[in-house]
């Protein structure tokens, strides 16, 4: 069994950060991490850089041209390997509204990807996100209200294509017909359900807290905000502290200051980084065809025919730099952009931090903030670090 000790990093742990440290990386996984030496197959120094757990996308519809409700299994993986080369290690591809076609031809690509992955140089996918086929009309942002469907549809027996395995996501808006009812059959079938595209009531939201729905998505983007008499979506999120939620730090979607002061009050353990990146990622500014209509992009905006945001053209990467630039410690993005969304999935046994035992998905970033390498399962497979 090879092995590969990773020297001479600033090792950012879920306790705080551990200088000069030494990690000893065995079969794909942490084996050992110390102030001391130990033998190796392999040494790999990593002169000072800062040694993050790998990032985790909950929220995500493609990059470099290619839509995830459009794409191939190839394509799929081509918007790994671009998501790994900006330090993300696992991802959720995120589908918006479709017909029941496309969504049983997205699944199928998923499904093949995460056949595929294992092994090679990309962000691995864990499951699947669907976000506002069970969405309030009125708060449909740049989502396509045609496909929308009503809570009685699916507790009807209406059913959305399902992966063979991984970890299902869904996004819905809880004040829609039988919404709670929706709510505690996903529940009890296994999803993860977030809040998102809603404007329900403070009575409303607490009923779907109580029927299991404990995350919010892309924090006060298509939801109500925060008012002294009539709390909102938004106000009830800061306000209940069991809930948690992701948002947006693109400096475009919320404004940085808003963006600093509702990560605090929330505090950072309940908050994940997520980049609702979208196609055009990763490509220059200008006009492109997505969901059905053109989209414009300029100056890190994106803009759709109806003048609303369509989705962002920025990467976990850039959200990591953000919340730096807010002050915000390197332990406390660590958690945002790694172990809280891996907790939200389920999966922080395994992924989410530095740690003994768990999987050697690591990202080494340097002063600048730019990655200079990423490792999914023990594997470098951007770039060797500057010698």
């Amino acid at each position: 069994m090879k092995t590969c000790l990773l020297e001479n990093a600033a090792v950012n742990l879920p306790g705080g950060t551990l200088e000069n440290a030494y990690i000893l990386i065995s079969n794909g996984r942490i084996a050992r991490i110390s102030k001391q030496k130990v033998s190796s197959d392999e040494t790999i120094d990593l002169n000072g850089l800062t040694l993050y757990a790998g990032f985790i996308d909950v929220h995500i519809h493609g990059a470099v041209g290619i839509d995830v409700n459009a794409a191939s299994a190839d394509g799929l993986l081509k918007i790994a390997a671009f998501l790994a080369r900006n330090g993300v290690t696992a991802w959720l591809p995120t589908l918006v509204p479709d017909s029941y076609d496309n969504y049983k031809r997205a699944i199928d690509a998923i499904d093949e990807v995460m056949r595929l992955q294992a092994g090679r140089p990309v962000a691995q996918a864990v499951g699947v996100h669907y976000e506002g086929i069970f969405a309030n009309e009125t708060m449909c942002g740049a989502l396509r209200s045609k496909y929308f469907k009503s809570g009685q549809w699916a507790v009807g027996g209406g059913r959305l294509p399902r992966l063979k395995r991984g970890v299902h996501m869904m996004t819905l808006a809880p004040e829609i017909e039988s919404g709670i009812e929706l709510i505690e059959s996903l529940v009890a079938d296994g999803w993860i359900v977030s809040i998102g595209h809603t404007q329900a009531d403070a009575a409303t939201l607490d009923r779907a807290f109580a029927a299991g729905a404990r995350h919010l998505t892309h924090f006060f983007n298509a939801m109500t905000g925060v008012h002294h008499r009539a709390i909102g979506v938004a106000g009830w999120g800061l306000a209940n502290r069991d809930v948690t939620f992701d948002i947006i730090a693109d400096g475009v979607h919320v404004h940085p200051n808003m963006l600093g002061l509702a990560c605090r009050t929330k505090s950072a353990e309940k908050v994940s980084l997520i980049s609702d990146s979208v196609a055009p990622t990763g490509l220059a500014d200008g006009e492109y065809s997505l969901w059905g209509e053109t989209v414009t992009v300029k100056n890190g905006r994106t803009e759709n025919e109806r003048g609303s945001i369509a989705g962002s053209v920025s990467t976990m990467l850039d959200g990591v730099k953000m919340m730096s630039s807010l002050g915000f410690s390197d332990v406390e993005v660590g958690q945002m952009a790694a172990l809280n969304p891996a907790k939200l999935l389920g999966i922080d046994k395994t992924h989410g931090s530095i740690e003994v035992g768990k999987r050697a998905d690591l990202v080494g970033v340097d002063g600048e903030g730019n990655v200079a390498f990423t490792m999914i399962g023990g594997e470098m497979v951007v770039a060797e670090p500057p010698a």
